[in-house]
């Protein structure tokens, strides 16, 4: 097992009801601008009822011609930390790294460390893998023998934010948004790691955590 140290140890805590979103595009100094910037993280449930949907985007405000020549950070592990006892401490976790144009997904399973730690856990049983798909392709999902359906490659980034009315807002020469707004992240991409768990793979029927964290291996 390889020990990863955190790159970038944002927080996005997300209490799961119907849907959550936590955004943080080129926030963190550290990190603005790298292979391990995460840009957003959602969790929701899934078309199936029984599922729940993790995303977490990274590397944002790419470009089309950046996204073309954009990938997944080999040295970068994408970490989902899922909090079922309400302590906001990890009780399992979902580790995504890329290899030769394939992500490979561990989890969710019970983190061999907690905190700032993480060990790559490339000898459990739950996992699964796909090919990352190129830019300007249609989407590959892959799906593994547990159920879980996964997916990594570049995306339209979701996010709706109008910068320019929230900079009036907070100079005060403004009061508040337009309906509609116009979008700062219209036309730009994100790489996207998507993954469909069994809720019965959580193993609790109430609210749960979850939180994305990209590591460097060490």
């Amino acid at each position: 097992m390889k020990k990863s140290k955190i790159l970038l140890g944002t927080a996005l805590l997300a209490v799961i009801g119907l849907i959550t979103v936590a955004a943080d595009h080129i926030d963190a100094p550290a990190t603005q601008g790298t292979t391990a910037d995460i840009s957003d993280f959602y969790a929701f449930q899934g078309e199936n009822t029984d599922n729940l949907v993790f995303v977490a985007n990274v590397q944002g405000l790419l470009s089309p011609i950046a996204t073309d020549g954009a990938s997944f950070d080999e040295n970068v592990l994408v970490e989902i930390n899922i909090d079922t006892d309400g302590d906001s401490v990890e009780d399992l976790v979902i580790q995504a790294i890329p290899r030769d144009g394939v992500m490979h997904f561990f989890g969710p399973i019970l983190p061999s460390y907690t905190g700032k730690n993480s060990a790559i856990s490339e000898m459990s049983s739950v996992r699964g893998e796909v090919a990352i798909t190129p830019y300007g392709s249609n989407a590959i999902i892959a799906t593994s023998d547990a159920g879980i359906k996964m997916f990594a490659g570049p995306r339209d980034d979701p996010f709706f934010m109008d910068f320019a009315r929230y900079g009036e807002i907070i100079a005060g020469t403004a009061t508040g948004f337009n309906n509609p707004g116009a979008d700062t992240f219209a036309g730009s991409n994100v790489l996207s790691i998507v993954v469909e768990v069994p809720k019965q793979m959580i193993g609790t029927s109430g609210a749960i955590g979850a939180w994305v964290e990209a590591k460097v291996k060490q």
